[in-house]
């Protein structure tokens, strides 16, 4: 079961220290804004929040959840907003030495999300590989293994408007392509059964509390293998806010507060009686992000308003 301790104050986090285990920052929706000075005061924020984070409780990378770049993306690899929204935003030591595992949100596909994989090729710590793709990682110290897999959900169930209240993904843009990425997640599964850990990362949530809600699509699709498949979490963005949910043994991280935060939370009723554990999004807050531990006994995950 994945514990949940929350640190959404400054209070320092429970638990134990760095040591054995494999720990990464989770932060989606984070992608600055397209006009000068082009990061928001909550991204700078949250930047600085993670680069305290990682020296004082470690990590050894970064998951970013989509929506990497407000409003419509990056036109292509050379586009300044790699400069303007990452490089220089997230420039802490202790960041830029991390790798920044990415996967591509509604409004990256707005845009040149292939230009997005080709800029991998620019940067060392940004890693792209494709659309959806496959990490096995390893505990140290023990014999311990996890599976991280990134998906597109936008491929696998159309895009949507981010600020529309309710607003639905309108079905896959090419369904032999959303198919195979399906088939692809099934196999991987399947072949993840002896690691300690799985993870399964994608942009849309499948259930959420918030404005945007539980995701019809995936809970259709994907719902089904995290349970079969016994997944240890689900994480995610889209919804700006920090949420933890909890069903049928799987674990559901909502991290969508890296440039915005909202309250709301409308789709409270649509979720499963008592899988809302944890719910944060606070207007006046400087944003947040989660960070998760795997060691050889069990996975944490602390949601952190600020660090």
């Amino acid at each position: 079961m994945l514990l949940l301790l929350l640190a959404v104050t400054a209070a320092a986090a429970v638990g134990a220290g760095p040591g054995k285990a494999v720990q990464f920052l989770a932060v989606g929706d984070w992608g600055g804004v397209p006009e000068p000075p082009f990061v928001t005061p909550r991204e700078a924020a949250t930047a600085a929040a993670m680069g305290r984070a990682a020296a004082e409780r470690g990590a050894d990378f970064v998951l970013a959840l989509g929506d990497n770049f407000y409003y419509d993306g990056v036109r292509d690899e050379w586009d300044p907003r790699f400069q303007e929204t990452f490089e220089r935003a997230f420039a802490a030591p202790e960041l830029r030495a991390l790798p920044w595992f990415v996967l591509a949100g509604n409004h990256d596909h707005h845009g040149n999300v292939s230009a997005q994989l080709a800029y991998s090729r620019h940067s060392e710590r940004w890693r792209f590989p494709h659309y959806y793709y496959s990490l096995r990682l390893h505990v140290p110290g023990t014999n311990a293994t996890a599976r991280l897999l990134v998906l597109d959900t936008v491929l696998l169930c159309g895009a949507t408007d981010d600020f529309g209240v309710g607003a639905t993904p309108r079905g896959p843009p090419d369904a032999a392509a959303a198919e195979a990425q399906l088939s692809w997640l099934q196999r991987r599964l399947a072949a993840a059964r002896h690691d300690r850990y799985v993870l399964v990362a994608g942009h849309y949530p499948v259930w959420s509390v918030a404005e945007h809600g539980p995701t019809q699509c995936l809970l259709r699709l994907l719902r089904p293998l995290l349970r079969r498949h016994r997944v240890t979490a689900y994480l995610c963005g889209h919804d700006h806010n920090l949420q933890f949910l909890h069903e049928d043994g799987v674990g559901y991280v909502v991290s969508g507060a890296g440039n915005f935060m909202e309250a709301s939370q409308t789709h409270r009723a649509a979720v499963p009686p008592g899988a809302a554990r944890f719910f944060y999004g606070a207007p006046e807050s400087p944003g947040g992000f989660a960070h998760l531990r795997l060691d050889a006994d069990h996975p944490t995950v602390r949601c952190r308003e600020r660090y």
